[in-house]
């Protein structure tokens, strides 16, 4: 990756924006969304970034760019059309090892921010890393559409419920399929719908109920073509919950970024001993845990006459791509 993707802690953020025009106001704007503790330096303010200062008391300093104004600061912008200036600001808040982005000069930049999806408390932030800024709009207009705007109440309500299901279920992989049901379920479209209270007092009474552990299984998907783009609906799902993932040399390694982030990995030498990693995989889906299978190609594993029939009953094949 070109660009590390993070997110930053807003009550760590103190900006410095140079410039006092129409850019310099829309990064003022998307700042407000997480903090006041910004500072503009510009002596020329445009209509836009003056009823911003107005709006939100915050500092202007009152003449040109002039170096000596960063310490304390987190992160700087420079928004000017002068070159010089931008230089200058790059070197200084590079000096002070400080975050620092230069509108329309990436190569002067530490950081460029992304297209942003907002569902407070839920963000999708998506970059092309500057490349394709078309594209990323075009991305971004399919997620705005599978996004309610109600998603954040989702977010807020997971959070407020969290440290209750974590002490009431216990097991992660328990409390990952207990979330599932619940957000996809009756409960979740309560939510949307605006049912807040009646969904709290859904979630309560399942929490009085026993609540089954999770079972585990053992997903083998066949890579096929080994274009990860094909991937059925079915695999892509599989995907996402998935606690282990074991794969050969064969298999093209793109399709470990359809993978559960956490998830474990184990890569295999499939050929000197099948039989061993077969049954390691089929161990893990009876203690409780989800595996995927990446097989290269279309052919299945051979028979293990070693396992049992509990441990075939829990085996899936799916055609990956």
């Amino acid at each position: 990756m070109k660009y590390f993707p993070i997110f930053l802690d807003a009550r760590h953020i103190k900006a410095l924006v140079i410039g006092g025009g129409e850019v310099a106001a829309r990064k003022i704007e998307l700042l407000l969304k997480s903090t006041k503790d910004i500072t503009i330096m510009t002596e020329q303010l445009g209509p836009s970034v003056h009823r911003l200062i107005k709006e939100n008391d915050l500092t202007w300093l009152t003449h040109p760019y002039q170096p000596g104004h960063m310490s304390g600061m987190t992160l700087v912008i420079a928004a000017t059309d002068n070159a010089q200036v931008n230089q200058a600001v790059q070197q200084e808040a590079s000096q002070h090892n400080l975050l620092v982005n230069v509108v329309d000069q990436p190569e002067l930049c530490s950081y460029i921010t992304p297209a942003i999806i907002d569902r407070d408390p839920m963000l999708v932030a998506i970059s092309s890393s500057g490349s394709a800024p078309v594209l990323v709009r075009m991305l971004r207009e399919q997620i705005e559409r599978s996004m309610p705007k109600a998603y954040g109440k989702l977010a807020e309500f997971s959070f407020k419920f969290r440290d209750h299901v974590k002490a009431r279920i216990k097991g992660v992989s328990n409390r990952r399929s207990f979330w599932e049901g619940t957000l996809r379920g009756n409960i979740g479209n309560n939510i949307l719908n605006g049912k807040v209270t009646e969904a709290e007092q859904q979630l309560i009474a399942s929490l009085k109920t026993e609540v089954p552990p999770a079972e585990g299984n053992i997903t083998f998907i066949h890579t096929m073509t080994g274009n990860p783009d094909g991937l059925t609906l079915a695999a892509h799902r599989a995907l996402q919950f998935a606690d282990a993932v074991f794969y050969d040399h064969q298999v093209n390694e793109e399709f470990l970024e359809y993978v559960r982030r956490d998830a474990e990995k184990y890569p295999q030498q499939i050929e000197s001993n099948i039989s061993v990693n077969y049954q390691h995989a089929i161990e893990l889906a009876e203690s409780g845990h989800k595996v995927i299978y990446f097989l290269d190609g279309y052919e299945p594993l051979p028979p293990n006459q070693a396992l049992t029939q509990s441990a075939v009953n829990k085996i899936t094949y799916v055609c990956g791509s």
